[in-house]
């Protein structure tokens, strides 16, 4: 069944510096701040948050379809969709942009200090859900911010189920706004820390805010997560980790078992646990799309994980 994902697409250039920013950013001289780091590695990586639930929905099987605004830089971006098979008709080259991309500088001490530009990101608004055909789920995340609030009007007036997602895009909005949103949309995803800001914004308790949608779904990280629908609280327990390398992505990993398992029509305790699995596995992986697994593999975690098949 196919899935529309709207959102970004993105390179992440990943640097190490070799040392602490403490030892070279002095309080005193804030005002005045020019530093520069030495960073020996660096490695770029395929992102966004469109790119990051598509290749995770492509892996169980899925049939994802990207709608997003990217620039004359996409080409290898491009091959790397069409070596998997992702969909990729509804993404629209922007001359004389770049692609969103995100540079970030890490220390030692995994502090890290990340210059974004949204390039042709902002334009995203000129895209049109009306423009992709046979799609029975659907999700808005992290864009521009025009974008976003047309995609989620567009989504509802043409009848299409969909997830809104606002990501680190949340601050963007205002409570009227995000309320609004809410109006529109489904289902809602959110990581705990969102969750408080939403609650912040709006002025009403994640509970009050649930009964407005289908499911608010809320990630906590390494204590799982927890899903509000039909008027109960799932308490979803995390999968273990064969490893802890990377959290960039996990979030996508999740979104993408969370689709995936409400087109199966899972009920929520497994969807929410299908999800959790997914944010499981890729953070064993260092990036957000260089994990791998099929469908049977993903089944037989499942049941090992959690006792039962999903």
């Amino acid at each position: 069944m196919r899935t529309l994902i709207c959102g970004s697409m993105a390179f992440d250039t990943i640097m190490v510096f070799h040392d602490h920013f403490k030892n070279h950013i002095l309080p005193e001289k804030i005002h005045i701040l020019n530093v520069a780091f030495l960073v020996p590695d660096m490695r770029r990586e395929y992102g966004g948050c469109a790119g990051n639930i598509a290749y995770n929905m492509k892996l169980l099987g899925g049939e994802p379809v990207i709608m997003a605004t990217v620039g004359d830089d996409f080409g290898p971006y491009a091959d790397r969709l069409d070596s998997l098979g992702i969909d990729k008709s509804h993404i629209r080259k922007v001359e004389g942009k770049y692609t969103a991309q995100a540079f970030i500088t890490t220390d030692l001490d995994d502090n890290q200090i990340t210059a974004f530009h949204p390039g042709a990101m902002n334009v995203s608004h000129e895209n049109c859900i009306a423009d992709a055909s046979g799609i029975k789920l659907g999700i808005v995340s992290p864009d521009g911010r025009q974008g976003m609030m047309e995609h989620a009007r567009q989504f509802n007036e043409a009848g299409i189920p969909f997830i809104f997602d606002p990501g680190q895009g949340l601050p963007m909005f205002s409570g009227v706004e995000l309320q609004d949103f809410i109006g529109l949309a489904d289902y809602v995803t959110l990581n705990d820390y969102e969750a408080q800001l939403l609650q912040e914004r709006t002025g009403h308790k994640l509970e009050k805010l649930a009964g407005e949608v289908k499911a608010l779904i809320v990630t906590l990280g390494a204590q799982g997560s927890r899903i509000y629908a039909d008027g109960r609280i799932h308490d979803i327990p995390v999968a273990r980790p064969r490893a802890v390398m990377d959290p960039t992505g996990c979030g996508d990993a999740y979104r993408a078992g969370l689709m995936y398992g409400m087109l199966q029509g899972y009920d929520w305790n497994t969807t929410g646990r299908l999800a959790g699995l997914l944010g499981s596995i890729k953070i064993a992986s260092r990036g957000g799309q260089n994990h791998r697994f099929g469908l049977q593999e993903v089944a037989d975690h499942f049941k090992d994980a959690y006792g039962y098949a999903m």
